[in-house]
């Protein structure tokens, strides 16, 4: 008898921890790439890897393990960069090559069998998901939305301008570090789900679409989230009937979706223009707080957007 998806026990688990990293990755995203910062969640998942191998090796939980190495690299590449005693790059670099190194050297002193633990955790491992990951995933969850949802506006200044986040008295060094944990909390979060070499793409890939649909940050955010929560669920069920792997699946649907997002977005464009020459169709109203950096430019203001400086203009806006 042909079952339905949800009369398996393991497949309930799996759809449920889809959908708390659906949420969360995406609200962290958001902040990533507004600093554009989009590629520090690799840095992260590496750094993650070697918490996983230290786990794995000592007999130890590997979820608690690489919480603990995610967050103390985290903390670290955060100071260095505000320290400035090298750039942010370079410091990333160093985390990036020094968590894949300590991954291999630990996995390698392991007993015989451990690699294949270990990919579970580098291509994620959905299936095995157990009742208690799903519990820890839950508290993981909260702990992540009550800073990306309830610090929202905070970390969106310091994030947007620094040096105005400062002046309004904002202590944007420590929310730098709070953002760097809950960024390597979002790691381990999502490590079981996608992998830890594809959690990175749940994190930015949504949030790259939200930006081409939502007119505002708080519309980004949300709907970063909620597609998030859309390709998760949608990619835990496509693997499940392709017998494909759910990290990649997930993945290849945020792109789909990317892909659509833009090719819809720019179909559009032309439209307007062609139905109105004068009018450039702009899906983003700027202002402040818009997400966009203000840059003063005579008696107006306009806003970076597209690598271009965006003017309002009457019922549109100019680009110079």
């Amino acid at each position: 008898m042909d079952l339905s998806i949800l009369d398996y026990s393991f497949m309930q688990r799996a759809l449920l921890a889809a959908l708390l990293v659906g949420i969360a990755a995406p609200s962290v995203g958001v902040y990533l790439v507004q600093r554009r910062l989009a590629l520090i969640g690799d840095g992260m998942g590496h750094i993650a890897l070697t918490g996983v191998a230290v786990g794995i090796l000592t007999g130890t939980a590997p979820v608690f393990t690489a919480l603990v190495a995610a967050v103390v690299g985290a903390v670290v590449i955060e100071l260095v960069r505000l320290r400035g005693r090298t750039s942010g790059d370079i410091a990333l670099a160093i985390l990036f090559y020094g968590g894949i190194a300590g991954g291999v050297v630990l996995v390698g002193l392991s007993p015989d069998g451990s690699a294949a633990n270990l990919n579970a955790f580098l291509f994620g491992s959905i299936t095995t998901t157990t009742s208690q990951d799903v519990v820890a995933f839950a508290l993981l969850t909260v702990a992540v939305l009550s800073v990306t949802i309830g610090l929202a506006p905070q970390l969106f200044t310091a994030s947007n301008d620094e040096e105005f986040a400062l002046a309004a008295g904002l202590p944007v060094a420590r929310l730098n570090l709070l953002l760097a944990v809950v960024v390597a909390t979002t790691t381990v979060l999502s490590m079981r789900v996608v992998g830890l070499l594809l959690f990175s793409a749940l994190m930015i890939v949504p949030t790259a679409t939200a930006q081409l649909l939502a007119r505002s940050f708080r519309g980004t955010l949300a709907a970063a989230m909620g597609l998030g929560v859309v390709v998760a669920v949608a990619g835990v069920v496509v693997s499940f009937y392709a017998n494909t792997p759910s990290g990649g699946t997930i993945v290849l649907l945020a792109i789909a979706m990317f892909a659509v997002a833009v090719a819809g977005t720019a179909a559009r464009r032309r439209w307007a223009r062609r139905t109105d020459p004068q009018t450039e169709d702009h899906p983003h109203e700027h202002g402040p707080g818009c997400g966009h950096e203000a840059v003063p430019h005579g008696d107006h203001t306009d806003y970076l957007h597209d690598d271009h400086r965006h003017a309002a203009h009457g019922a549109h806006y100019d680009e110079h």
